[in-house]
């Protein structure tokens, strides 16, 4: 079958073909092996001619152990010959405690790929290919394949699928069944079945940088308003009477700058009744009683006007006003453990405007209102109600609530399904939670002892090139991908436009699995952004067929065409079947014709 070697060029054998008839066919993409004594160098056969074979150098054998790539070449002498059983094996490995089972091997039809646990899942790991693909029915088999081995039982993975269209309830719902200390937990924004969990995020563990995400700031003078504002929700959160206080003082420094302005009566009168009507108190309110000598008022009454043009009881709301003043309150510490909802950052954020002067600075106050339209937003509409959090948690209590079931059972798998939730906040919500795991994971004394995968449906729409790095200084998923390996926290990004994604984070994947691409944009830009990638597999995977993919990284020896198994349950992925849609029974002829 392989003759003599012709001549070498650079990483490539040119072999004289002895190829009977019908067999270029069947010797190509095989791995042959040159050997010579103290050598066996690994190959491909990449192309076949009438008279010549040309084999690609791929790796050596040094002491039955697979070491990718070549240093040497082989000797023009070598014996070439088809890969052994047992040098194949060390290629697609075995089937252990340690290893997972990936899927067929397409090109050796009796061997099974099979990986480390650790060199696929200690590692960032990417998933891409076209609509239509595979890519569903692929990452469920192996989510389904990491539960399955009767060797291990992995009781203590903490899978998070961010799932943007819901295709993933049915494939992990029988997970019990491969073992009854398994489980499956669904948290959905829009829950249809009993078993379903809404999914909470509690307010009070939102940091600066979650609400600047949130509020989808537009500059850097946006920040200080809402850390303010953030200070004073944790502040107003206890009920205490020196809160209170702190209130009274924060509206009296407010309205005591308005009085001594240079504004009409009526300007200020009107901005005053603008910051009584958005921040009140039993003491700074419209009917609030204001003593005088031997006569009362509400607190309105006070404001009018008399025919000089000035506020008949000026003397009477100083003296009420500066009562309330006391500069002490300024030291007010933030409590340990603050409580609070979105509609109280909101209130907050209303006494931000008052008590920081942003009334009379034109470009600040803009940037305030904006940030007050777009919370308002956020409260009244669909997405508020996930955080509406009804009891104080912290970020560790909050993971573990995550993980449970109500059976006070550790769920493996926790599918977050967001699919009625519009791209702007799906990508925040997911980026809030990210942070929160890897905030976790960096806290424990015992490094990457409790690991999290975190697997990015549609990544696109999160893992994006966004404006994150420039207002609050990095972005969580290419945090993630430079230091989370070393902490634990695994990113796994499944999708179909590569060239959306991150290059910081794709350049941080040590392991991919392409179904099949043909958008040349995206083609080209793994190329660019993975160096090491060779064009053979960029060939490979233009044309492979749906469930097949080219598994390629650390975890493959080398890179490998692998047929997937059909998950079972299959996830919810199917495209639209024009053919039992479209047709129509007819009754009869009339019915027909009527139609």
């Amino acid at each position: 079958m392989f003759g003599k070697i012709k001549y070498i060029t650079e990483g490539v054998a040119h072999v004289e073909a002895n190829l009977l008839e019908g067999q270029d066919s069947d010797v190509m993409n095989m791995n042959v092996v040159f050997e010579a004594p103290d050598q066996r160098i690994l190959g491909e056969v990449e192309e076949v001619n009438n008279d010549t074979i040309k084999i690609r150098f791929l790796g050596e054998f040094l002491d039955n152990r697979y070491v990718s790539g070549v240093i040497r070449k082989p000797l023009l002498t070598s014996k070439i010959r088809t890969i052994k059983p047992e040098e194949l094996k060390e290629l697609v490995g075995v089937y252990d405690e340690t290893t997972l089972y990936i899927g067929k091997s397409s090109i050796y039809k009796d061997y099974s790929v099979c990986v480390k646990l650790n060199d696929l899942f200690a590692n960032h790991m990417a998933i891409f290919g076209n609509t239509g693909s595979g890519k569903s029915w692929g990452v469920s088999r192996l989510v389904q394949n990491m539960f399955s081995n009767p060797k291990t039982i992995s009781y203590n993975a903490n899978i998070f699928i961010f799932d943007a269209y819901g295709e993933y309830k049915t494939a992990f719902k029988d997970l019990n069944k491969i073992n009854p200390l398994y489980s499956y937990k669904f948290i959905t924004t829009n829950p249809q079945d009993p078993g379903d969990k809404v999914l909470k995020i509690p307010t009070h563990l939102l940091t600066l940088d979650d609400y600047t995400l949130l509020l989808q700031c537009d500059n850097h003078s946006q920040i200080p308003i809402i850390e303010r504002s953030l200070k004073l929700a944790k502040i107003f959160s206890e009920d205490s009477e020196r809160v209170v206080a702190y209130k009274n003082h924060l509206i009296a420094k407010a309205l005591l700058a308005i009085l001594y302005s240079n504004e009409t009566a009526k300007e200020k009168k009107n901005e005053i009744f603008r910051i009584i009507e958005v921040c009140h108190t039993n003491d700074f309110n419209f009917d609030a009683t204001v003593q005088g000598l031997g006569y009362t008022r509400n607190f309105s009454e006070c404001f009018e006007i008399d025919s000089n043009g000035n506020f008949g009881e000026s003397v009477l709301i100083n003296e009420y006003i500066l009562k309330f003043l006391n500069e002490e309150l300024e030291a007010t510490e933030e409590p340990a453990q603050p409580y609070y909802k979105l509609k109280d950052f909101a209130d907050a954020l209303e006494f931000t405007l008052i008590s920081e002067g942003f009334l009379h600075n034109q470009t600040l106050y803009d940037d305030a209102i904006i940030l007050k339209v777009r919370l308002n937003s956020i409260l009244n509409s669909f997405v508020g109600k996930f955080f509406d959090y009804d009891k104080y948690i912290n970020q560790d209590q909050y993971i573990a609530s995550l993980l449970m079931n109500d059976n006070n059972r550790k769920s493996q798998i926790v599918n977050i399904n967001l699919e009625d939730i519009d791209d702007t906040y799906a990508k925040i919500f997911v980026k809030i939670m990210s942070r929160f795991f890897f905030e976790f994971a960096k806290k424990r004394t015992d490094r990457a002892s409790i690991p999290f995968h975190l697997f990015l449906e549609e990544a696109h729409r999160y893992v994006s090139k966004d404006a994150d790095t420039f207002l609050i200084g990095y972005n969580i998923f290419e945090r993630i991908a430079k230091e989370g390996r070393k902490y634990g926290v695994l990113l796994n990004i499944i999708s179909q436009r590569p060239v959306e994604i991150s290059e910081t984070v794709i350049s941080q994947c040590s392991n991919f699995l392409i179904f099949k691409m043909t958008h040349p944009k995206d083609i080209e830009y793994i190329r660019t952004m993975l160096p090491n990638i060779s064009n053979d597999v960029i060939e490979k995977q233009k044309i492979l067929q749906p469930g097949n993919c080219v598994g390629f990284g650390g975890a493959f020896k080398l890179p490998m065409i692998i047929k997937l198994d059909k998950p079972n349950p299959a996830p919810y992925s199917q495209s639209c079947n024009i053919e039992s849609v479209w047709p129509v029974k007819m009754q009869n002829n009339n019915q027909k014709q009527s139609n």
